[in-house]
């Protein structure tokens, strides 16, 4: 599903990523960990096409983003990526439902069509009884779980997540980790996920560790 092969990144006279070569399966879920400063947000990035690295090559799922045009790499990003963020990212005038179904709308899917997906993603989340409400009326765990549907809306065929749980108690923390298995076998999605939780870690199919701009296990 994702290859890298010598990816590198530099800020200034920094050099963040060393060269990063990786492959993940279809279906994977893994974790990637290490210090704070170790790279793993950045490469993140990169992965997610949100940054572009200064040497090396990525492919999903045998496609090079970065050779896409502009607009070809906005909507390979919408219709093929799925981003989860620790602080949600939700539009605080929106409700639930108008949250989860904008990459949806942003696609070109009807109104009508979105909803009907995003209430199917809701009810499996156990969040349909809530899709009239506003984020300022929703928990932190209810919230990051629509954050959570809104990154599946388009049925991505990777889900990046930074810290997803790095803003909940240890119940919702909890839940949220389970949920991503949950999602990978109704779904047969890819994740990555970059944390500082060892117990989500532990859960992964595969645990990557970075140290100061490499992969070294």
């Amino acid at each position: 599903m994702l290859i890298t092969q010598g990816i590198t990144k530099s800020y200034d006279e920094l050099q963040i990523l060393k060269g990063i070569d990786l492959e993940i399966k279809r279906g994977e879920v893994v974790s990637i960990v290490g210090a704070s400063g170790a790279g793993k947000t950045t490469l993140l990035q990169i992965l997610g096409t949100l940054e572009t690295p200064d040497q090396g090559k990525l492919f999903i799922d045998n496609v090079d983003p970065f050779a896409l045009r502009r607009k070809e790499l906005s909507a390979f990003r919408n219709n093929s990526i799925g981003f989860i963020f620790q602080f949600h990212q939700l539009l605080p005038e929106f409700n639930a439902i108008e949250n989860i179904i904008l990459p949806a709308l942003i696609k070109g899917e009807s109104k009508e069509e979105a909803k009907k997906e995003g209430m199917k993603l809701l009810s499996i989340l156990g969040l349909e009884d809530r899709y009239n409400h506003k984020p300022s009326e929703l928990s932190g765990g209810e919230q990051q779980r629509i954050a959570v549907a809104r990154s599946l809306i388009n049925k991505p065929k990777v889900v990046f997540a930074d810290e997803p749980s790095g803003n909940l108690d240890s119940q919702n923390s909890s839940e949220l980790h389970q949920m991503f298995f949950d999602l990978r076998d109704e779904f047969h999605q890819t994740f990555v996920v970059v944390t500082h939780n060892e117990s989500l870690a532990k859960m992964t199919d595969r645990r990557l560790t970075m140290s100061d701009g490499l992969i070294v296990v």
